[in-house]
């Protein structure tokens, strides 16, 4: 098993393919633990942060942020990831405890929860006045499969992508990871058949981080047959940007009267971040205090 939450980007000799290889296990682990997700509802939840974290690799600034949305209309409502170029990614699911009988031993009913009567979205905050943003219908709920479509419909980038979380019996996660293999251009045919035969022969990608114990050996079994170099990695782990301070603020940005009324009836204000469930407690009197100092 990776222990590792770790991403490594590579391409052929000729710069043709570029591979990105994520292992998330830890991550997922961290989010399913916050959100007290259900089996099915962590797999979801995990394709979609693990998506996020290998599409923020690419970003180039540091403030820069990737967020991908799912909503199909099916019981696990929307789903949301948000990551940086840094490896860190925070995510939100709309209905944690929702589940679904799985449709046969091993394969958990994803599709299904996800629902696909909707769509999957991009959104790229380049720190423009407006983030970039693109659409596609869902094709199957299933992540990678959509995302594969967004790639080929949004971007012209033909592209192969796997994702997976195994959820052990206990609900704990056992492996995530995903992969990605996008052609660039003047790729010959003969290089994408490989990488996806490799691919296939490595069986579900969740399954194969879980009995492999190195990324890089995994990278060299996606690649086999091919000259490759690594050009890129980044440590993965999930990191939320909410704070007291922040949260006050925007309490804060109330008018004396609404935060009066508030306190009274509640005695302080409880503040629960969706993407992280930390809680945060503010005294009625710390909330005026902090609008008095304000400009």
């Amino acid at each position: 098993m990776i222990k590792e939450d770790r991403l490594l980007k590579a391409v052929d000799r000729e710069k043709k393919i570029r591979m990105i290889l994520a292992s998330s296990t830890g991550v997922v682990e961290e989010a399913r633990q916050r959100h007290q997700t259900s089996a099915t509802a962590s797999a979801a939840l995990g394709r979609v942060m693990t998506a996020a974290l290998m599409m923020g690799s690419d970003l180039k600034a540091e403030a820069d942020l990737i967020t991908i949305k799912v909503d199909g209309k099916g019981p696990a409502g929307s789903i949301i990831a948000t990551a940086n170029s840094r490896g860190e990614v925070r995510a939100f699911i709309a209905h944690p405890q929702a589940d679904l009988p799985s449709l046969y031993p091993g394969k958990l009913a994803v599709g299904e929860l996800v629902g696909r009567d909707g769509f999957f979205e991009i959104s790229r905050d380049m720190g423009l006045k407006q983030p970039f943003v693109g659409r596609t219908p869902l094709l199957s709920g299933e992540i990678a499969e959509d995302l594969a479509n967004y790639f080929l419909s949004s971007e012209q980038i033909p592209s192969l992508v796997s994702l997976g979380v195994l959820v052990g019996p206990d609900l704990g996660i056992q492996s995530a990871g995903g992969l990605i293999v996008q052609a660039l251009p003047g790729a010959a045919d003969e290089l994408l058949e490989i990488i996806e035969r490799n691919a296939a022969g490595l069986g579900p990608l969740s399954h194969a981080l879980y009995e492999c114990d190195s990324l890089d050996r995994m990278l060299g079994m996606v690649a086999y047959g091919i000259e490759y170099e690594v050009v890129g990695g980044l440590p993965l782990k999930y990191r939320c940007n909410c704070s007291y301070e922040r949260l006050a603020g925007i309490l804060a940005s109330l008018s004396r009267d609404e935060i009066v009324e508030i306190c009274d009836e509640n005695g302080a204000v409880e503040v629960c971040c969706n993407f992280c469930n930390e809680r945060y407690v503010f005294q009625g009197e710390d909330i005026l205090a902090l609008k008095s100092e304000k400009p």
